[in-house]
C-alpha cells in the first residue's frame, strides 16, 4: 500500500513533496525561548522533527521496505539530537522528549527495533522535593523534574570531580 499524505493524494512525486515540506521545517533557524508566542513556534520546531521521523517509519508491506523505512526515521531521529545537542543545548526538555519518542518507535517495532540504541543517549532526571505546608496536619512533600542530565554533561562533570580531587592531593602534597 503506498503512503498516503493527505485525502486522496498518493504517489512518489507527493512522498518527495512532503520530505521536501519536513526538510524545509527542520532547516528554520531556532527560535528565541524569552518571546513567549514564539515559544509555541520552537514546539512546532520538536513537532516537526518528530513527525518527520515517523513519516519516514511509516511501514510498507514487505520486510525490507520496513528496515529501510526504520533506517530512515533513526537517521532523522539522530540528525535531530544532534541539532539539539549542538545547535540548541538549552532546549534540554525538548530533546528528552525528542529522545522519548525515539525509545517508543523503536520499541513499536518489536524485533527490528533496537531499544538498546537510544537507552544510551536518554537524560538522567534530575529530581528535587519540595516541602508543601498542610493546614490540618504534618508537611508533605511534592517531586518535581528540576531538569535533565544528558551522558555527555555527566562525562564532564566526572571530569570536573576528577579535576577538582586532583587539585586538592597537590594542594595538600605541597603544604
Amino acid at each position: 500500500m503506498p503512503r498516503q499524505i493527505g485525502p486522496g493524494v498518493r504517489g512518489p512525486l507527493y512522498v518527495g513533496m512532503s520530505k521536501a515540506i519536513f526538510e524545509l521545517g527542520i532547516d528554520q533557524p531556532a527560535v528565541d525561548m524569552r518571546v513567549t508566542m514564539e515559544g509555541l513556534h520552537v514546539l512546532s520546531h520538536i513537532i516537526v522533527w518528530i513527525s518527520y521521523a515517523k513519516f519516514e517509519a511509516s511501514a510498507m508491506e514487505d520486510i525490507e521496505q520496513k528496515k529501510n523505512c526504520l533506517q530512515h526515521a533513526r537517521d532523522v531521529f539522530g540528525r535531530a539530537d544532534s541539532y539539539f545537542r549542538n545547535s540548541a543545548p538549552e532546549l534540554k526538555e525538548e530533546r528528552a522528549m525528542l529522545l522519548e519518542e525515539w525509545l517508543n518507535m523503536e520499541s513499536s517495532f518489536g524485533e527490528l527495533g533496537d531499544v538498546n540504541l537510544v537507552h544510551a543517549k536518554l537524560p538522567k532526571k534530575l529530581k528535587k522535593r519540595r516541602q508543601i505546608d498542610m493546614e490540618d496536619g504534618p508537611a508533605a512533600y511534592e517531586e518535581h523534574i528540576d531538569g535533565y542530565l544528558f551522558a555527555e554533561e555527566m562525562q564532564t562533570t566526572n571530569l570536573k570531580i576528577l579535576e577538582a580531587a586532583y587539585k586538592w592531593k597537590k594542594q595538600r602534597v605541597l603544604c
